[in-house]
């Protein structure tokens, strides 16, 4: 056992990740307790911004097969959704630690009114799932010839 100094600071600052824990274990509760604990729904991180007349969104998606991605649109609501799974290679007496999540993930965004969901593309490559989505007519700034 190791001693350690007090220090009446170091909790101070840690209050709001005991709570954020707090709150994703209890909406994501875990599939098993202990070290090896693993989430069946997870949320892949997503970038969203603008460049010229379109909106990227590049999300990640490492170990998931293109097959298993969905992207949807209806109304005005982008719905990126799939699935990935649980790798079986390793037995489990044999596991030290699992922190890779898995399972069944859904993202949704709001579109802007006037966009032609014909013209969004989609492309898979190394785990990154890149969407362009056009700006709406509306939207893109209009020159004004000045005479």
């Amino acid at each position: 056992m190791e001693l350690m100094r007090w220090n009446p600071t170091r909790h101070m600052f840690g209050g709001n990740h005991r709570m954020d824990r707090l709150f994703d274990e209890f909406f994501a509760p875990l599939a098993s307790e202990g070290e090896t604990a693993t989430f069946h729904n997870w949320h892949p991180v997503v970038d969203v911004y603008e460049k010229d007349d379109r909106i990227i969104v590049k999300a990640d998606l490492p170990g998931v097969d293109k097959k298993d991605i969905n992207v949807d649109v209806k109304g005005n609501v982008l719905t990126l959704s799939g699935e990935r799974f649980d790798e079986k290679e390793v037995k489990e007496e044999k596991t030290y630690r699992r922190e890779r999540s898995f399972g069944k993930f859904v993202r949704t965004f709001h579109l802007a009114d006037g966009i032609d969901y014909e013209k969004i593309s989609a492309e898979y490559k190394d785990g990154v799932l890149r969407l362009e989505i056009p700006k709406p007519e509306t939207e893109k700034p209009k020159q004004i010839t000045i005479h």
